[in-house]
């Protein structure tokens, strides 16, 4: 798509913005309720694409992304007309007599940038937030997964206008296009180094911003904890889509005590949940692509490794793979792995672990398995973190009733729910002052009496 074509789609949706459509709540309605329908009724049709894209299962893409979209699409529909609504607030007494509320409205045209490894669910999720709120919205899928950004183009062009929402099909040269156009609101999710790039552009017409980024995620296994349930828990977490998921657990942060017996439970885990060749297993995915494929098998140390490490080039397959005797200045522990390798580390005082934790760049999910609740409390209080469980991890996004989002490095703003809304949407603050009394104390010349009243009020 030109550069032309794209500045031809944001005009045209600024324009029908002013029109003053999208602000009556019941058309917002009409619009979810009809992107749930087609969203059910391609449900074949988006597996298959997941399928090709990621060789997601049936049973994982409706789980992971069909799913959690229907239920964000139920919440909103069910909540959008309260959510909408003004609300009215305390009034100082100093302003008698008026009433003071905020107002939700949305901020116009928005710019939906997504990653590909949740291609359909990470896409379509803040759309319904964005059009919950009242704004347009321009969609820009990844080029990394065209299966799946071929069935969103489909989707939305069948619920809506393209003046309402479009999708932007490309690659970089299409996103450097969009990023020149003005946008009231852009919401992206995606890597670090490219979450940069958006907010550079951005700052130069001062365009507020959601991030949602990545990061290490650190999984603590204290030495109360589970062990037969916290690695259950873990390899599924850590191997769902191939490891290539946001939230996922990137490395293990261990108490040195347990963390033999923990290894050994991970390792019959895996073998439980995949089998003993997950390659031939027709639920275990794949890697995206060639490259990200080559990126991750070249962070496994053939020296570590305590179970898998077995890959397929032609498929673009890795299997889980956990390492041991992982240090800090490992490759692996360099970067976000973003991939179904596993490293241990281990720790001796949970005090130390947290100093550790807090002297990394804040990671988008924290997690601790523990029987001990004040460590637990202490784990959750001291470090910084985007969102996490205790005694589990990644279901914590799972929700439309919290608000899900990174934190410093990994990331800024949330969504979801309430939330999400409120990311999409402006309020107001608004003072209606009644006309029937006018207190003289604030209006010059200022008198002795008038300053005592004003002390009095604004106590």
């Amino acid at each position: 798509m030109t550069a032309n074509e794209i500045k031809q789609i944001v005009d045209a949706q600024r324009k029908f913005f002013y029109t003053g459509a999208t602000l009556n709540v019941d058309y917002r309605l009409t619009a979810l309720k009809k992107l749930k329908t087609s969203v059910l009724s391609h449900e074949k049709e988006i597996n298959e694409a997941l399928k090709k894209d990621l060789g997601k299962s049936a049973f994982e893409s409706y789980m992971c992304e069909t799913g959690l979209v229907s239920s964000e699409l139920s919440y909103m529909i069910k909540h959008t007309r309260t959510f909408a609504k003004e609300k009215t607030v305390f009034t100082p007494l100093a302003q008698f007599h008026s009433r003071s509320y905020k107002k939700p409205s949305p901020y116009g045209v928005t710019l939906i940038m997504s990653p590909w490894n949740y291609p359909f669910m990470l896409t379509i999720e803040p759309l319904i937030d964005a059009v919950a709120a009242g704004n347009t919205a321009v969609l820009k899928p990844s080029a990394y997964s065209p299966h799946t950004s071929d069935i969103i183009k489909l989707i939305v062009e069948e619920c809506f206008q393209p003046e309402y929402v479009s999708v932007v099909m490309g690659g970089r040269e299409e996103n450097t296009c969009l990023l020149e156009e003005h946008f009231d609101y852009i919401f992206f999710t995606g890597s670090p180094a490219v979450g940069k790039e958006v907010m550079r552009n951005a700052s130069r017409r001062l365009t507020p911003v959601t991030l949602e980024l990545g990061g290490k995620s650190p999984c603590i296994v204290e030495k109360t904890a589970n062990l037969k349930l916290a690695a259950r828990r873990i390899v599924f977490g850590k191997y769902l889509n191939c490891g290539q998921t946001c939230v996922a657990p990137d490395y293990i942060y261990c108490d040195a005590s347990v963390k033999d017996e923990l290894a050994k439970r991970l390792k019959k885990e895996i073998v439980r949940q995949f089998g003993r060749a997950p390659l031939t297993n027709k639920n275990y995915g794949k890697i995206i692509n060639g490259k990200h494929f080559h990126r991750i098998a070249g962070l496994i140390d053939r020296d570590k490794i305590v179970h898998g490490g077995k890959i397929n080039e032609k498929t673009l397959q890795i299997e889980p793979t956990v390492l041991d005797n992982v240090n800090w200045n490992d490759g692996v522990m360099q970067e976000e792995i973003f991939g179904p390798v596993l490293p241990i580390v281990t720790y001796h005082a949970i005090d130390s672990a947290i100093a550790k934790i807090n002297s990394m760049p804040h990671p988008l999910a924290l997690y601790i398995f523990t029987s001990n609740q004040k460590a637990a409390k202490k784990v959750t209080t001291k470090c910084s973190f985007g969102g996490g469980c205790i005694n589990d991890v990644v279901i914590h996004l799972a929700t439309s009733d919290m608000g899900f989002g990174g934190f410093g490095e990994s990331g800024m703003g949330s969504y979801h729910g309430r939330d999400g809304f409120n990311t999409f949407s402006h309020y107001k603050s608004i003072v209606d002052k009644k006309t029937w009394i006018d207190l003289p104390m604030r209006y010059q010349p200022y008198r002795r009496i008038n300053e005592k009243l004003i002390r009095m009020f604004l106590k």
